[in-house]
């Protein structure tokens, strides 16, 4: 899945991606491959699984 960085708080490590098809997905800085902080507007490629709170972004990667 590809998407764009809609908004990620370096302070408390988490955000969210807007995907292609248009839903948002939650990310966590773990979940990001090389542990880095994603910026707003970062073009990214990802995995999402839908967990208790909705979708979730995993395996993470800057395009």
């Amino acid at each position: 899945m590809k998407g764009k960085v809609k908004m990620f708080n370096a302070e408390r490590n988490f955000g969210f991606i807007t995907g292609d098809d248009g839903k948002d997905a939650y990310v966590h800085i773990s979940a990001i491959s090389d542990g880095k902080a994603l910026a707003p507007g970062d073009i990214v490629e990802y995995e999402e699984e839908t967990g208790e709170r909705g979708l979730r972004a995993k395996n993470v990667k800057k395009v």
